[in-house]
């Protein structure tokens, strides 16, 4: 589960999102919805899932009938397409990183060149087409044999290399009063913006929205705990994207660079911050491996979703190998666009990373709380002990607080958009 949720969103999206959001500001928001609405979100969608023993069309159709369910899941199921196609192209941006890191290193000498292999939209999308392939041969081995396999190593190396380089970076020196300025508090920053990056961000970075989360939760054991999966899960992801900008941000800040690039921050700030670091080809060449690593598996969820929408389709006779070279058919299509103009990403991440994502977990909330009778509810939540206090507080959050909270939320950014 960590290591659908780990990924991009926590060393790609976090720390420029921080830089672009107020710094503390972002963080504080971020905290506050992980902790309060993201991991209630996501007991709300493991459960929803484990009740229906679907994906999400399934999932959807069966709780809000064929109508609307049936719309409800090809919206969500477009989402996670769109969003793992961009996602991809930044995968191989990442995977091409790492190889140069390794080949030539960062330096005065070699960035050039570097950005230059960057920019050159026809190898980029060679690149991602691998990654896409790479991905759709893990899919096909299963969830044991492939997922759960590849994600038992990568994991624990990505966290290794994460500690390594946050020590690393908190020796520096000169660091301390740089991170006591950034992290300092300034609720004075926080603005509608702030607070709708700080939501999307933390749905986005735990994957949920109705699709991955839903999905694995249909793949649980009856007699897992779900609350403590989601425990472990959402404190597992913070803890990836407050290392990953203890290592990335002070750093950034020691040796001058420019903390606000946005997307670009990953590919155009961090290859200066290596060629200046001790170490930095060591550094970054791990800092990359590992990422592309945990960026992978997420990506594989992304597209273990839709090709369990295909599975299914019994109406429509298709084999498992058909299903795979289906799926990847069309991801390559959608790939080409954000490959070839990467500066679509940023506006795509917007509204399908931030925006739908949001929408969908909405969605999952209210057919737990408000399609699924409230026994059966609190039992796949709390088990035998369904009944007293917890359960009801929690109940009343997923029924009433957190949709209208997160609702009130999207509204204000919308109103806010557009009127501003």
């Amino acid at each position: 589960m960590i290591g659908v949720s780990v990924g991009l969103g926590n060393v790609w999206r976090f720390p420029y999102m921080m830089g672009q959001n107020g710094g503390s500001a972002f963080l504080f928001i971020y905290l506050i919805f992980t902790l309060l609405f993201a991991v209630p979100a996501l007991v709300s969608e493991l459960a929803l899932g484990r009740e229906t023993r679907k994906g999400p069309l399934g999932t959807f159709t069966s709780i809000f009938g064929a109508r609307i369910g049936k719309w409800v899941g090809y919206l969500l199921l477009l989402t996670v397409l769109v969003a793992d196609s961009y996602y991809l192209v930044v995968i191989g941006n990442v995977a091409f990183s790492a190889y140069f890191s390794l080949a030539q290193g960062f330096s005065a000498e070699t960035n050039e060149a570097y950005q230059q292999g960057l920019t050159n939209g026809g190898l980029q999308l060679l690149i991602t087409f691998i990654v896409l392939l790479l991905s759709m041969l893990v899919i096909r081995l299963g969830l044991k044999r492939g997922i759960e396999r590849v994600s038992k190593v990568l994991v624990p190396f990505f966290l290794i290399v994460i500690i390594y380089l946050t020590i690393q970076t908190l020796n520096l020196e000169g660091v301390g009063e740089q991170l006591n300025a950034f992290i300092r508090p300034d609720i004075s920053a926080i603005t509608i913006d702030v607070i709708f990056a700080g939501l999307g961000q933390t749905f986005f970075s735990l994957g949920l929205g109705g699709t991955f989360l839903l999905l694995y939760g249909s793949y649980m054991k009856e007699n897992q705990k779900i609350v403590g999966v989601a425990i472990s899960t959402g404190l597992g992801d913070m803890a990836a994207a407050v290392l990953a900008s203890l290592f990335i941000i002070p750093a950034i800040l020691v040796f001058n660079l420019d903390m606000t690039s946005g997307p670009s921050l990953l590919f155009n700030t961090l290859p200066e911050l290596f060629s200046q670091m001790p170490m930095g080809r060591f550094s970054g060449s791990l800092f990359l491996l590992a990422l592309t690593g945990i960026a992978f598996l997420s990506n594989i969820a992304a597209l273990e979703v839709f090709a369990n929408a295909l599975r299914e389709q019994t109406k429509i006779k298709i084999s498992k190998n058909q299903i795979i070279w289906l799926l990847g058919g069309i991801e390559a299509l959608l790939i080409i666009p954000s490959a070839l103009k990467p500066e679509l990403i940023g506006h795509l991440d917007l509204i399908f990373g931030s925006g739908m994502q949001t929408f969908g977990s909405v969605i999952s909330i209210i057919g737990l709380a408000w399609f699924v009778k409230r026994r059966k509810a609190l039992l796949q939540v709390f088990g035998e002990q369904s009944q007293g206090i917890v359960p009801t507080i929690y109940f009343l959050l997923i029924k009433w607080v957190i949709p209208a909270i997160l609702l009130l939320i999207l509204i204000s950014y919308i109103y806010s958009s557009i009127f501003s």
